[in-house]
């Protein structure tokens, strides 16, 4: 059960991280966006990331634990 969960929150962050690369590469493009909008989107980026490795060091210690018990 907690590996699906785990399974479905990393689909999850999965989704999101493509969501904002492609806003990210759509900005790149020389869309209309603004410095300030694509400022956000890298932030929001870095942030999700940050988020991410932590999750994954999370899992990566639970199946570890898991590995041993």
């Amino acid at each position: 059960m907690a590996d699906q969960r785990a399974l479905d929150a990393i689909a999850r962050i999965e989704r999101a991280l493509g969501r904002i690369e492609a806003a990210s590469s759509q900005a790149r493009s020389g869309s209309s966006e603004s410095s300030a909008e694509l400022a956000r989107v890298r932030d929001a980026h870095q942030r999700l990331r940050s988020r991410v490795e932590g999750a994954i060091g999370q899992l990566d210690g639970l199946l570890e634990t898991e590995g041993q018990g």
